[in-house]
């Protein structure tokens, strides 16, 4: 066969491939199109005729945005939440997920999994309870730290999966030697084992925060008017009787771009990390 025809024959199998990938992109990529769009057009236009390529765009909704919310401590607060509930999620998940390798506790693991599978409305009602017990709606700083642990809820149980396969991966020869030499345990994990699944400390830094950065069930329910992060806001949009498809749209939009450039700069890392677990 000459290299022409296997050529075709090759791109014809490939025409399948191709078309999967687009379909997928089209699935995937059309409401954040459309969401974007949407952000510069007038909600009349939205709901009456959404798909209609010849509406007016204008930076209106963007302009409402900005000046009946206080945008700029609506992202601190996001960024707070975010950033502490992560760091919290790591200083705890990556010694558990250690000690689930080391001491083969499996079950420890799949438990920490069902938490995280769990919907968030099941954590809801006792966190809410015991948020109004302790005066939280009313205390800033105290709301602070009750959604800064509500939020560790969803980041915890997430870096102690994405770090399990990085610390199989950890040769214990390497460990055998450091205990050897008279190193402990505490000084195994830190100086042997951390240095190791770097990349994987990455990914959970990385994913954790995203997902504690979109989470709304917690923000919506217990924060109050000197905490409520980012995604509570688009909630505003939507009243009885009128929505503002418009403004929720640019308030989404705003809302989606902190995690979306996190993970762009940080693709090289995420890429390498999530595919350096798979290898032991």
């Amino acid at each position: 066969m000459s290299t022409d025809s296997a050529r075709v024959m090759t791109g014809k199998r490939l025409v399948p491939v191709y078309l999967g990938y687009a379909v997928a992109l089209l699935v995937f990529f059309s409401p954040i199109v459309f969401m974007v769009w949407s952000a510069f057009r007038d909600s009349i236009d939205i709901s009456s005729s959404p798909f209609n390529l010849g509406s007016g765009l204008s930076l209106d909704n963007f302009e409402k945005v900005f000046s009946e919310f206080n945008f700029l401590r609506y992202t601190i607060n996001s960024l707070l939440i975010a950033g502490a509930s992560t760091l919290i999620g790591l200083v705890i998940g990556a010694p558990a997920a250690y000690v689930v390798v080391r001491r083969k506790w499996r079950s420890l693991a799949f438990f920490m999994l069902v938490a995280r599978m769990a919907p968030g409305i099941m954590f809801l009602l006792p966190i809410f309870v015991l948020s109004v017990s302790l005066g939280a709606p009313s205390n800033t700083a105290l709301n602070y730290a009750l959604l800064i642990l509500a939020h560790v809820i969803v980041t915890l149980p997430l870096c102690v999966w994405l770090l399990v396969p990085y610390f199989e991966a950890v040769p214990e020869s390497i460990e055998e030697s450091a205990m050897v030499d008279g190193a402990n345990v505490l000084r195994r994990f830190r100086q042997i084992a951390l240095p190791l699944v770097a990349p994987g400390l990455a990914v959970s830094v990385i994913l954790s925060f995203i997902f504690s950065w979109n989470y709304f069930l917690f923000a919506l329910a217990l924060a109050n008017s000197d905490t409520i992060p980012l995604p509570a806001i688009a909630f505003s949009f939507i009243g009885e009787g009128q929505s503002d498809y418009g403004g929720l749209m640019a308030a989404s939009t705003l809302i989606s771009l902190p995690a979306l450039i996190l993970a762009v700069a940080a693709q090289k890392w995420l890429v390498r990390g999530l595919t350096g677990g798979a290898v032991k």
